[in-house]
């Protein structure tokens, strides 16, 4: 498995990223499972695994952390990224009116606190914004960031869906680097490649990190006509290289000379032990920008 390094005082974070976004809605969520999934990556070189506090309804890092306890050496085999800042309205907070985003130093900190807690872990790797917050004051957003890695709660900060202004606004309060965007890229979700996103982190040498890299499932939607342009091509490829289509979704954004690292969320346990396949997937440029085209419905101008 290929790693990538973020910053100098992390370990290497494995190219391909696992994503529990979904571990809630498995009709299994039992610790055995939980391992299962996590062992099925561990034994590929996946070693990372994207968290957020809200996924699942404030559940999924709770469930993932009940592995981690039963089994503290698992600690040692993983990078743990999560994120913060939006405020779902939930049973879990019924005094709540509306969703909205908090960036404040008090809810940074507590919401730090809670994952540290759920997922059972003492540190935190790579901590990120969630989203961008109008209402930032990124002084007091930074400093609390700053804080937290001087106290050595969180060891990396990054963002995720930021543009080029929100990254330099938060950073300019902050004495610690932004290590990482983590924003949607997917075959069919293409505009970071052409609206500045990935070129703001690669003339800096940050690596992106991609969510939703399947397009949020649509790439396998009947309905959806643009991933029937892109299909015939993906299978063909599928089918070349012996392995799944998602796999070579994956491979599409991993061939980017910016070393773009993809977010896999399946519950699927076959699924889950094929994705490194990845990496025997050959993308080159022709082959790239044929299924950016057929999936834009046109050629590049």
């Amino acid at each position: 498995m290929e790693t990538v390094k973020f910053a100098d005082n992390l370990t290497p974070f494995s190219r391909m990223i696992y994503g529990v976004w979904r571990l809630g809605d498995d009709a299994d969520t039992s610790t055995a499972h939980v391992r299962a999934k996590i062992d099925a990556c561990l034994e590929q070189g996946i070693t990372t695994f994207d968290h957020a506090d809200i996924y699942g309804d404030y559940r999924c890092e709770e469930i993932f952390g009940q592995a981690v306890k039963e089994d503290p050496g698992l600690r040692d085999k993983m990078q743990i990224i999560t994120k913060c800042d939006i405020k779902l309205v939930s049973d879990t907070a019924p005094a709540r009116r509306v969703a909205h985003y908090d960036t404040s130093p008090d809810h940074i900190r507590a919401s730090v606190d809670n994952s540290l807690s759920r997922i059972g872990i003492d540190v935190i790797d790579m901590l990120l914004i969630h989203r961008p917050d109008p209402f930032m004051d990124h002084h007091e957003t930074g400093e609390a960031l700053d804080g937290l890695v001087k106290a050595g709660k969180v060891k990396s900060v990054g963002v995720s869906n930021f543009k080029l202004h929100d990254w330099t606004l938060l950073q300019s309060g902050m004495k610690t680097p932004l290590v990482t965007n983590q924003i949607e890229i997917s075959v069919l979700a293409r505009e970071a490649f052409t609206n500045g996103d990935i070129a703001f982190l690669q003339e800096r040498g940050i690596v992106p990190i991609a969510w939703s890299p399947l397009a949020g499932g649509e790439l396998f939607s009947a309905d959806s006509a643009r991933a029937a342009r892109v299909m015939p091509k993906m299978l063909e490829l599928a089918n070349a290289y012996g392995v799944g289509v998602d796999t070579v979704a994956y491979a599409f954004l991993m061939a980017h000379p910016s070393g773009i690292c993809p977010v896999a969320g399946t519950n699927n346990l076959e699924r889950v032990a094929s994705l490194s396949d990845a990496f025997k997937v050959e993308i080159d440029r022709e082959t790239w920008f044929e299924l950016y085209s057929l999936a834009e419905g046109a050629d590049v101008p």
